[in-house]
């Protein structure tokens, strides 16, 4: 089991890659999405590796062990050249995308929760539709977002130690 588990923690990156592919508009999204999503209970990571090999956005998880994906979309161009999105539902509980007031809702798929949010915080629009984990990959998603969170910090604490 020991193996297993640190088998997983070899595939999680610490860090998100300084890639700078996020817009400054991307980037002020997810912060106001973050701070709502503190607001309703839930610790986020973002750009967390997934085990599909995907990177989500922005990954919560509240103490009840829900897990919340969050899909940041900064202009139309984005939502339409995005076909991955689908592929983030086998990882969380709920999804969501979030956006700029800028852009309509009716462009967004239905069956995704919808986040209006600026860099200073956000409001929920419409809930997303719920669909349950499967108790390992429940387990899988916590245990990769612990790893995560806990590298950032240690990296945070001690850079030199992780040259």
């Amino acid at each position: 089991m020991f193996d297993l588990m640190e088998s997983h923690a070899r595939q999680v990156n610490p860090a998100p890659p300084p890639d700078r592919r996020q817009s400054e508009t991307a980037l002020a999204i997810a912060r106001g999405t973050a701070r709502l999503l503190r607001s309703l209970g839930f610790s986020c990571i973002s750009e967390l590796p997934l085990p599909s090999g995907r990177r989500a956005d922005l990954v919560a998880l509240n103490e009840r062990g829900d897990i919340w994906i969050v899909e940041i979309k900064s202009s139309i161009e984005d939502l339409r050249a995005d076909q991955k999105w689908q592929d983030y539902r086998a990882h969380c509980d709920r999804l969501f995308f979030a956006f700029t007031q800028d852009l309509p809702c009716e462009i967004f798929p239905q069956e995704t929760g919808l986040i209006v949010a600026d860099a200073y915080g956000a409001h929920m629009h419409c809930d997303a539709p719920e669909h349950r984990l499967p108790a390992p990959t429940r387990k899988s998603m916590t245990v990769r977002f612990a790893l995560a969170a806990s590298q950032r910090i240690s990296r945070l604490v001690d850079p030199q130690g992780h040259a």
